[in-house]
């Protein structure tokens, strides 16, 4: 089972390593997230919404004519009530401070921080933080009247965040923020916020604070809309095997409708959450169009024909389905490091997916043990069908390589990795000490003599230290058999078969201790034996 995105947590935690595993940017297909329960992260979510707040101010920063100018009379006149909406004018200070938040982010973005110290850091201080945040919460009932003076610099400011940050276009201007309970699934506690007091002090209500319990991600604001309704898709995918890493690929789906007409102006789960165990409690919004469905879900072959009669066909098999495809696949090979392989076991997994107004798919997150309740007309059908494919896939073929598979595709299978034997960081190396003697020992004439087996003891060290001593020179030994050591190998006299040690320690424990060491056993032509200068000792 995939616990490595379960719960909520996980994937956020994967997509920051994607990086390091393939040649692909999160950013492109998964919505920024957050641990709010991470200090460190928590800091860079508060960045990310001060940068948000100050983009959204910049953004006000339209040139007006002269005659608007002149009607406002400046920052401090208000509209008489009664005559619309009230409007405040923001000073140019307040606009500097938005342009200086949205320069931090955009050198973040461009990696200029990384040499910054702390000392040097252009952050906020709490005075213009808590002035940011005040004058953003009236966005809509202000403007700012020196726009003019403002206009290039803000511009320059926007084009430059959105051309090198993906996820610009899904950003929207509301801050808007979904804060999902990291152990939970079926839509429950989830919820979206947009003023930061409240998504802290929901956090900070949860006693004693858990560990990765609360997740925050950025909410895409502008979804695409069906009839004004926004719907995501549950894409389904099997794994086979993690080593080598087996996708499969469910080439149907399924859409999943909210039951009211989409509108950011209410942040209620019912229009922003289309899991069918929220909608299933809830009536049809009766301003909704007659042309969804009643119960509120489309196969996505059902979306491709709607697609096709407004001229966009194509987008299904040139952009949704093979982003959806490539998202699958670079967030498994993430999770792979995570997952011990387990032979003859599998797992299908329910993936969803938000599309943004450019038909680009947005992963929002993976389900392991997805719903099969046959809830609605759609599901009956699918999820009884998928089923049916799985075992095709999982038992049948492995009888016939070539039986049917249903709707399943073959999406990745990468070559098998060979595990190594050992990890290598504990090494171990067993053999005798060999030391000078402390005296000057007179040569022993070659005769079949060989030292007390009480002057050999074992060697059994866990560091580097533990190689044979070479301090004042090769060891050499005029015993019966020549000992040679030559660049750290123990290499036997071309006289003898076997050094000199695996007579002094038994066969099998010579041949233990040297073939649990490191290098390799040669031969080399015998040298001269010198007067005797080495001898065994006890380590």
């Amino acid at each position: 089972t995939l616990t490595h995105f379960q719960p909520s947590i996980g994937l956020c935690v994967s997509m920051r390593s994607l990086p390091w595993y393939v040649q692909a940017n999160p950013d492109t297909f998964f919505p920024r997230c957050y641990s709010l329960c991470t200090e460190s992260e928590k800091q860079e979510f508060l960045g990310e919404w001060a940068h948000r707040t100050g983009l959204r101010q910049s953004s006000r920063s339209k040139p007006r004519s002269r005659r608007e100018e002149a009607r406002d009379g400046g920052a401090s006149r208000k509209v008489p009530e009664g005559a619309g909406p009230r409007l405040m004018g923001l000073s140019g200070q307040f606009v500097d401070v938005a342009c200086k938040v949205c320069k931090a982010y955009l050198g973040r973005l461009e990696h200029e921080d990384i040499d910054l110290t702390e000392d040097s850091a252009t952050d906020l201080t709490e005075d213009e933080w808590n002035d940011l945040t005040q004058q953003y919460y009236c966005f809509g009932e202000a403007f700012i009247p020196s726009s003019r003076n403002h206009f290039s610099q803000c511009q320059a400011l926007l084009n430059k965040i959105t051309s090198v940050n993906p996820q610009t276009e899904i950003d929207g201007l509301r801050n808007i923020w979904i804060i999902k309970p990291a152990a939970k699934s079926r839509g429950r506690d989830i919820v979206c916020m947009n003023h930061v007091e409240e998504i802290l002090e929901l956090v900070a209500a949860d006693q004693p604070p858990a560990k990765d319990k609360w997740v925050v991600q950025k909410y895409i604001e502008t979804p695409l809309l069906i009839y004004d309704t926004k719907f995501d898709i549950r894409q389904w995918f099997l794994v086979t095997d993690w080593n080598p890493l087996t996708i499969w690929f469910y080439k149907e789906s399924y859409l999943r409708f909210s039951t009211q007409r989409f509108s950011l102006d209410k942040l209620d789960s019912a229009i922003h959450l289309c899991n069918n165990s929220i909608q299933k409690h809830l009536k049809n919004d009766k301003d909704r169009s007659p042309l969804l469905p009643c119960h509120n879900m489309w196969t996505s072959t059902r979306f491709q024909e709607y697609l096709q009669k407004r001229g966009r066909g194509a987008v299904w098999s040139s952009v949704i389905y093979p982003s959806m495809k490539r998202a699958i696949t670079n967030t498994m090979k993430v999770a792979q490091d995570h997952v011990e392989p387990r032979k003859n076991s599998f797992e299908l997994y329910g993936a969803d997916f938000i599309l943004g107004r450019d038909f680009r798919p947005w992963l929002i997150e993976i389900n392991s043990s997805p719903t099969m309740h046959a809830s609605t007309p759609v599901t009956a059908q699918l999820c009884a069908q998928v089923q049916e494919d799985t075992i095709k896939v999982v038992v049948d073929r492995k009888a016939d390589r070539n039986c049917d598979i249903g709707n399943f595709e073959l999406l990745w299978k990468q070559p098998a990795v060979e595990l190594p034997t050992s990890q290598g960081s504990d090494l171990l190396v067993e053999g005798v000490g060999m030391r000078k003697a402390r005296k000057q020992m007179p040569a022993i004439p070659s005769v079949d003599v060989v030292p007390p087996l009480s002057d050999i003891h074992p060697l059994k060290q866990r560091c580097p230290s533990a190689m044979l001593d070479l301090g004042g020179g090769p060891p050499l030994m005029a015993l019966h058999q020549d000992l040679t050591l030559k660049d750290g190998q123990v290499i036997a006299s071309s006289r003898h078969e076997e050094p000199v040690l695996s007579e002094l320690a038994g066969p099998s424990e010579a041949t233990s201790s040297f073939t649990r060491f490191p290098h390799s056993v040669s031969s080399l032509s015998p040298r001269p034996v010198s007067p005797a200068t080495w001898q065994l000792t006890s380590p």
